[in-house]
């Protein structure tokens, strides 16, 4: 088609395929969406055991680490390359990358062994989340998206009710190395469904200058802050190993950023950031998911410390706060397409998640469930629309030829907010629970002030307690009978009251974004690209199996 053509035949997307091959690749998409999403559910409640099997207790959180350095580093890349190359080519690598790192990471027999694997399975999985969300941006129009782009976070709730169950199942029926086997299959069929209905999409001609300088830095920047955050869980902020490693990090940051304002095609373009919408999004997502990502960690440990529940059923009784996300991410996405306001559901949004968050500072031992379902509840249908609406909003107004790139750099902020808000929730909590804490919660319980040391017991260290190998029962049992009830009932108090003491930064965190987003000018949503830009951009698209692909007349 002629250029003169294409300006007068604006199409409706990018990728113009029949209704039957776009859903087809919808659910492709959502699979591979899943399998990213099921992973990272599945994993981190059966660490514990196989930390404990592969007598590795003291590199626990570096598997968690290793994974996190790696995808993080390689979000950014695989949306710039998708931008190039195509979003199937990335996508497709990112899919094996992980399958591999999933297969090693099960046979692994030592824990630096599954440290490595899992790092090389990050690498993959810095694929799962961007690109996927940047293919809803290829197939349908600004306007269409919403609805689609709603439907991801109920994959993620999906992905948080079947990870605990099927986690434990496969770890107690087989054993531990099955929760990384189980990828293969959903991987696979993911692998063929992409390569088989996802059409390539790319600017013709296009020629990608690779920005080394700006990759290494980069990652330079990414690799010591990641480390220093892990470093400060288990230490203190002002402990001199998190400084340096933080002083690294921030010298990477300033000559990443040096690197970029003077290469000719950076890996992350600074202009994006005088992009208002970009830039207010990118701050209002890292600051949201700062807020909820607290209640993520938080409950699942209070329901199996203080209430005694095994690692399975902790995640299913937070079914009340997925119930909300998941219920609210699709409505949001249906009213945002219907009406193509999303302001005022960000706003609204982020006050209930505020408010939601903020109710968990009433958290104590005795707190009913039915209490703690109805603030899940609240907090989660404020989630929801974020996890909608702010990658739709950024798509609708970045340039085509962008997409991909800032669609991943806001799964960037996304990814670095959770790590950041999990570090220092984690942080303030240990500084709450300490020993004096729960001594004069264990007097106040009745016990006599003669019977509680003044110093901290060995077998009641709260670090112990709380982490990996730390055993509540064990430390009860080793009491006189008397003493037993008095113990509990302190140090579950002390426990309850030094998380409800540390979700006040959600709250804050919940605040900080809601006024980011009152900075958003709400712009019309596109229901069609337009040709001129398309004609300019020289974007087509190339067909792949049965799926009719036809050249896109227009990108904006």
């Amino acid at each position: 088609m002629t250029a003169e053509n294409a300006l007068s035949a604006p199409a409706h997307a990018a990728i113009e395929v029949d209704s039957r091959a776009r859903f087809e690749i919808l659910g492709a998409i959502m699979l591979t969406l899943f399998l990213g999403a099921l992973d990272q559910t599945i994993v981190g409640p059966v660490l514990p055991r196989i930390s404990t099997e592969l007598n590795g207790s003291d590199l626990y959180t570096w598997v968690v680490t290793s994974y996190l350095v790696t995808s993080t580093a390689a979000i950014p890349v695989y949306g710039k390359l998708s931008d190039f190359f195509g979003r199937k080519p990335m996508l497709l690598i990112g899919i094996v990358l992980f399958l591999i790192g999933s297969v090693l990471s099960g046979l692994s027999q030592t824990m630096w062994e599954l440290i490595a694997f899992r790092g090389l399975q990050g690498l993959g999985a810095g694929a799962l989340f961007p690109i996927p969300l940047a293919v809803i941006g290829d197939l349908f129009t600004p306007a269409e998206r919403g609805k689609y782009q709603g439907l991801f976070g109920g994959v993620f709730g999906v992905a948080f009710l079947v990870g605990p169950f099927l986690g434990g199942v496969l770890t107690d029926n087989l054993s531990w190395h099955w929760i990384f086997f189980v990828n293969v299959p959903v991987g696979l069929v993911s692998l063929y469904l992409i390569g088989r209905l996802l059409p390539m999409v790319h600017p013709k001609d296009a020629r990608l200058t690779l920005d080394v300088a700006g990759v290494i830095t980069f990652v330079g920047a990414v690799v010591p802050v990641l480390v220093a955050l892990t470093l400060a869980e288990t230490s203190s902020w002002l402990d001199p190993s998190v400084i340096s490693w933080f002083v690294v990090g921030l010298v990477f940051l300033v000559a990443f950023i040096v690197a970029e304002a003077k290469a000719s095609d950076p890996m992350i373009p600074l202009d994006l950031f005088r992009n208002r919408t970009f830039a207010v999004s990118a701050v209002a997502t890292f600051f949201a998911v700062f807020g909820f990502s607290i209640l993520i960690i938080f409950l699942p440990l209070w329901f199996q410390i203080v209430k005694g529940e095994s690692t399975t059923a902790s995640g299913y009784l937070l079914f009340p706060f997925l119930l909300g996300l998941i219920f609210s991410s699709v409505a949001a996405g249906q009213i945002v397409s219907r009406t193509g306001r999303y302001k005022i559901l960000l706003a609204v949004g982020l006050v209930f998640m505020g408010v939601g968050v903020f109710l968990f500072q009433n958290l104590r031992a005795d707190t009913g469930f039915a209490a703690l379902s109805l603030w899940m509840l609240i907090a989660g249908l404020g989630v929801g629309p974020t996890m909608a609406i702010f990658t739709l909003i950024v798509q609708n107004d970045v340039p085509f030829a962008r997409l991909g790139t800032a669609t991943s750099d806001l799964t960037l902020f996304r990814q670095i907010g959770t790590s950041v808000g999990l570090t220092m929730a984690f942080t303030l909590f240990r500084e709450n629970l300490t020993w004096d804490s729960i001594r004069s919660a264990i007097v106040t319980a009745g016990a006599p002030s003669s019977a509680v040391p003044a110093t901290t017991p060995a077998a009641f260290d709260p670090n112990q307690l709380i982490s990996v190998g730390g055993s509540v029962a064990d430390a009860f049992a080793a009491l006189p009978a008397a003493l037993r009830e008095p113990f509990a009932t302190g140090f579950y108090n002390a426990f309850s009251l030094a998380i409800a003491n540390s979700v006040w930064l959600g709250a804050v965190a919940s605040a900080i974004s809601f006024v980011a987003v009152l900075g958003l000018k709400e712009k019309p949503l596109r229901a069609h690209f337009h040709a001129e830009q398309a004609a300019r951009a020289g974007i087509r698209t190339v067909p792949s199996g049965p799926v009719r692909g036809q050249t896109a007349e227009g990108a904006e």
